[in-house]
């Protein structure tokens, strides 16, 4: 017998919600209240004989939104499926996904968006937003087209996994990007800047004798891509910020008023590149981890609003390949379904944050990043919600996980926050323990 995570999922016509916190930080809510649903949408009341639900103790907020996952269909199924990699984000809380184009093939094609928007549909764990690449095969070449992909189902256009080195074709990409009023999320990094580091270059990466990956490597992208941002007015997005600098670059940019967003993963908030001293793989990222002052930038930059969003870069590999050793292993993280507690530990737990900031960084943040309707807890609104445990400890255990990936460095780590359910319309998904046969 072992134990692991269930999602249980149930249909209502009609549904309340007792006694729970609600936050809505849209509006400015919080309070304890409870939220009746009828026919999927939020209402005034409930019939007699509605099914309750008691949520005492429980945060009940707008659904969640990751607007930077990685699900690997199609064309990578042995590390993720559509199926298992919405799993593991309807576990991790989240209501919607925005996934990212660098399959096999790459999500260039309409049809390749479509098919993953009908894999999601038939899933039906949580909404999928496919991401668009820029350019064809994510070579840096030649632009997909915009309207087409759009049209298909893509709510914005990345390269991710590969910055688009070119200016001219950027310059277009931007110009395509605003014709259909979208936004370019871009992969920050020059790799002739980053010179196949496989770490932050710094002291570590010196003592160990691995290549490091200089800061600048980013930097001097989102340089280049402010420029272009302020000539073409195109809507531009920062990934996976990782240094104090790229922070301050974006401060600048928005002070001026461009029309520029940023988001940070969990692991940017709470590890250094001193987790990478053992030469564990699974702390090997893309960004890597960098220093103690990057971590705090990152940090005050969520605090600011600098940062407008959390997004957890959820990037799920087999154990065979992170078994290669930390130098040929891929880089990245699983994080769907660690989200919640990890960011209540980086920023609640250390006393810079309240939960109403949690609530808004990981739903009304990044949904607004993709011109998105923010979910509302509101009478008439769609059911649209996300029901978190905040005092709930608990140890992370990757056997346990909904994803396919194990790859975390947060193993055994004891967190004090995780994600309870959602509902989606007439659907509540709630998270339960069960003991299963192996």
């Amino acid at each position: 017998m072992r134990n692991r995570l269930m999602l249980q999922r149930t249909s209502h016509d009609a549904l309340v919600l007792t006694g729970g916190r609600v936050i809505d930080s849209a509006s400015g809510r919080d309070e304890i209240a409870d939220v009746c649903m009828v026919g999927g949408a939020v209402a005034r009341r409930a019939p007699h004989g509605t099914a309750v639900l008691d949520a005492s103790g429980w945060i009940v907020c707008p659904g969640l939104s990751d607007i930077h996952v990685h699900l690997r269909e199609p064309g990578q199924t042995h590390k993720e499926t559509i199926a298992t990699g919405t799993a593991a984000a309807a576990a991790g809380g989240f209501t919607f996904v925005a996934c990212m184009p660098n399959t096999n093939p790459a999500l260039d094609h309409p049809d390749a968006v479509r098919f993953v928007v009908e894999q999601a549909r038939q899933a039906n764990h949580c909404q999928v937003g496919p991401i668009g690449a820029i350019t064809r095969g994510r070579a840096g070449q030649e632009l997909t087209d915009f309207a087409a992909l759009q049209a298909a189902g893509a709510v914005a256009f990345s390269d991710d996994g590969i910055g688009v080195e070119d200016d001219g074709v950027m310059q277009a990409a931007f110009e395509q990007a605003r014709m259909v009023s979208a936004v370019l999320i871009q992969h920050c990094e020059y790799r002739g800047l980053s010179a196949g580091g496989v770490m932050h270059l710094g002291e570590i990466s010196e003592r160990l004798g691995l290549p490091g990956l200089d800061p600048r490597s980013e930097e001097a992208m989102i340089e280049r891509d402010l420029d272009l941002t302020r000539k073409t007015e195109g809507r531009y997005h920062v990934a996976h910020i990782s240094t104090a600098r790229s922070v301050e670059l974006i401060r600048g940019a928005k002070a001026g008023g461009l029309p520029v967003t940023a988001e940070v993963a969990p692991h940017h908030l709470l590890l250094t590149h001193r987790a990478c001293e053992r030469g564990d793989p699974n702390t090997k990222m893309h960004p890597p981890l960098r220093t103690n002052e990057d971590v705090q930038a990152c940090r005050d930059g969520l605090i600011d609003g600098t940062i407008d969003c959390i997004a957890t870069d959820h990037a799920p590999h087999t154990a065979d390949e992170k078994a290669t050793g930390f130098l040929e292993a891929p880089p990245g993280v699983v994080g769907s379904e660690t989200a919640v507690g990890l960011v209540a530990l980086a920023m609640i737990e250390s006393g810079l944050a309240e939960w109403p900031q949690l609530v808004g960084w990981l739903s009304t943040g990044p949904a607004a990043v993709l011109h998105r309707t923010v979910p509302r807890i509101e009478v008439g609104e769609r059911a649209n919600l996300t029901l978190i445990q905040p005092t709930t400890r608990w140890t992370v255990d990757p056997t346990r996980f909904e994803s396919k990936g194990r790859n975390t460095p947060f193993a055994g780590w004891t967190l004090v926050g995780r994600a309870a359910g959602t509902v989606r319309g007439p659907i509540l998904t709630l998270v339960v323990e069960s003991a299963l046969k192996p």
